[in-house]
């Protein structure tokens, strides 16, 4: 274990530590900032609640990131490590559904006694790990191509997580864990014709979960509200006060910032005109205080993590850290096209919050284990350059 530590230590990845750090700081900064007046207006909270409640969700995220960064990633593709994370993942996913309770229009969240934590956001990172393990191993006994074999159970595995996660439902999440799964199947070895082959599996088998369930129970599915958020995608203006209200003053607080903002602390949407602004919409909040030169910042930032993990995964001989990477870079990076692109009208709205910088407990630990895993390859890719 000395020399483990020893040998990783000298090729400690600074720039992504820096980086991780910086992003978790300001999200920090901008909570505070955000929740103040919709703590006190909207719920009657002392005005540092969200601040104080994010302090205490980075508390624990640290020790996740070092967990990860810690722990030997070529672990993953044991057995027992992967069945762990099956149990740990399959268990918050049915539980949701008996003791969970509604948060966002979906029954997502399960409470703990102390606090809550949200299923979702643990299969996002779950299955990056086992989908890892799994297509390692079978690419190192050269059957990644076998269909029955190799691609089969775990595209099962996948798209009956898919179902659970939609029949909360979840639809954000689920199409996050789809797309990230696919990224690790992509980032497998599997030759070309064999992944769409195996696109298509992925479709039809959560195609045979969900459709049925989507035609006799499309008043679960289809409610008033996601209905809402449709129309208000195509035009928010029409119901500015009402669906469109909170797309409507995103653009107010986006198109009121200008270069520099109107200064940290200054914005005039999170007086209660912009629901939840220290969420899925904290965007639109640091582009009213600092402008664009915050919105570069945070984007820069999550796009060096991204670019890192996929170049890593391009230039690594290992499989398993090519796939842990891809699907940890895949992750951050969709996540982040999700939450920009429903606050600027390029997709409908989710509910999905920004990486490290929106408020929300199970999402930054979650996030920082899984930066603590791409900072493990990273300082395994870098002493892998050094040996040569």
């Amino acid at each position: 274990m000395k020399q483990y530590i020893k040998r990783y230590a000298a090729n400690f990845d600074y720039p992504l530590l820096f980086t991780y750090l910086a992003l978790t700081l300001f999200g920090l900064v901008m909570i505070y900032s955000a929740s103040m007046a919709w703590s006190v207006y909207r719920y009657g909270w002392e005005p540092n609640h969200f601040f104080n409640q994010q302090v205490i969700n980075l508390a624990l995220a640290l020790p996740a990131f070092v967990l990860g960064a810690i722990f030997p990633y070529k672990h993953f593709s044991k057995k027992w490590v992967m069945m762990s994370i099956l149990f740990v993942v399959f268990s918050g996913l049915i539980l949701v559904h008996f003791i969970g309770y509604a948060g966002g229009g979906a029954q997502s969240w399960i409470y703990i006694g102390f606090a809550s934590i949200q299923p979702s956001e643990i299969a996002k990172v779950g299955l990056i790990f086992y989908l890892s393990g799994v297509f390692s191993n079978k690419y190192k006994k050269g059957t990644i191509n076998q269909l029955n074999e190799s691609i089969i159970p775990p595209v099962i595995v996948l798209a009956f997580a898919l179902f659970l996660v939609f029949r909360e439902p979840d639809i954000g999440s689920m199409g996050i864990i789809a797309l990230v799964g696919l990224s690790v199947m992509a980032a497998s070895g599997i030759r070309f014709g064999m992944f769409l082959k195996l696109a298509g599996i992925v479709a039809a088998a959560a195609a045979i979960f969900i459709v049925p369930f989507l035609i006799f129970a499309q008043d679960m599915i289809l409610t008033e509200k996601r209905l809402g958020r449709l129309e208000a995608f195509l035009n928010p203006f029409v119901d500015e006060l009402g669906f469109g209200m909170q797309i409507v003053n995103g653009y107010l607080a986006i198109g009121s910032g200008g270069i520099s903002g109107l200064g940290l602390g200054q914005s005039i949407q999170k007086l209660g005109y912009l629901p939840e602004p220290h969420t899925d919409f904290i965007m639109s909040i640091v582009a009213e205080e600092l402008g664009i030169l915050g919105v570069l910042f945070v984007i820069g930032g999550l796009g060096f993590i991204v670019l890192k993990g996929l170049s890593i995964a391009m230039t690594t001989k290992d499989p398993l850290a090519r796939m842990l990477s891809a699907g940890i870079a895949s992750m951050i990076g969709i996540q982040t096209f999700v939450n920009l692109g429903g606050l600027s009208g390029l997709i409908p709205l989710t509910g999905v919050t920004l990486p490290f910088i929106s408020y929300g407990g199970t999402s930054v630990i979650l996030l920082s284990l899984g930066m603590g895993v791409l900072m493990n390859v990273s300082m395994f890719h870098k002493y892998e350059k050094t040996k040569k």
